[in-house]
């Protein structure tokens, strides 16, 4: 099977957006099967399970032999090598906006070939925005190629940010945020870092950072991003990851980049 990244991007376009179509329905419905993860504070639905099945299902027909990794029921949790193609899926990014309705949430999915990730779409099924990416061919939505903020001084940046469930690492990151918000125009928190991610992406606000990422949270996101011409890495020379993910332009990056380091950011729980 073809692994050029347009070709998986196709595929992706046709099975998020089923996958969104899904997501809302159900939530029209009303939202059931509520349980925990983590923490009390963590929540997954009915809706992220089949959501994530239909997903899975899909790929398998589409591409019968290509991983998967998902945030639900798990999958290839080694990145994909020798030429094969892993998937990279989160259901719903952001369970609790859609256990409350508010409409800041989405079906992220990103295809990944020896490891890195070549193909993406994030899309948030009540607005029907749709953000795309090939590597190396652009970030785009509704046909506008992407490009990021230009914002050149740190005190006139807008980021976004998010938060743990753990109260312990809720209580770091709040220390952080005591750092970086006198330095800063001010701070969002929209509750779903692949739209964060896209947001950064095409200039709505202008850098992003937070702590304790999955491959599922960022796969997509953090591509359109880079391809938008954002800087996404992790803090002292690390790559992207669990362990911190900040997403900057290269005018503010390293200003911010030592505002978090100062602030130990990627420290703590």
């Amino acid at each position: 099977m073809a692994t050029e990244p347009a070709e998986l991007l196709t595929v992706a376009l046709g099975v998020a957006r089923e996958a969104a179509d899904l997501a809302l329905r159900m939530r029209t419905d009303g939202v059931t099967g509520i349980d925990t993860k983590s923490t009390i504070t963590d929540v997954v639905t009915a809706a992220d399970k089949a959501v994530e099945d239909l997903v899975k299902s899909s790929l398998q027909q589409l591409r019968p032999g290509d991983a998967v990794l998902g945030e639900e029921t798990g999958g290839a949790a080694e990145p994909s090598a020798g030429g094969a193609v892993r998937w990279i899926v989160d259901p719903i990014d952001g369970t609790v906006n859609y256990l409350y309705g508010l409409p800041q949430y989405a079906v992220s999915l990103a295809a990944e070939v020896d490891g890195v990730v070549v193909a993406g779409v994030v899309r948030n099924p009540v607005t029907g925005q749709e953000w795309t990416a090939v590597r190396g061919g652009g970030a785009w939505r509704a046909g506008r190629r992407l490009t990021c903020s230009a914002q050149r001084e740190l005190g006139l940046t807008l980021i976004a940010t998010g938060f743990g469930y753990d109260a312990r690492r809720r209580a770091h990151q709040a220390a952080v945020i005591s750092r970086v918000l006198p330095r800063v125009r001010d701070i969002r928190r929209f509750g779903a870092a692949s739209l964060d991610l896209c947001l950064a992406a095409e200039g709505a606000v202008d850098a992003y950072f937070e702590k304790g990422l999955a491959a599922w949270d960022r796969a997509a996101g953090g591509l359109i991003a880079e391809e938008a011409g954002l800087r996404v890495t992790g803090l002292r020379g690390e790559g992207p990851g669990r362990r911190f993910v900040l997403a900057a332009n290269e005018a503010v990056y390293e200003e911010l980049h030592d505002l978090l380091v100062e602030a130990d950011a990627d420290g703590g729980p």
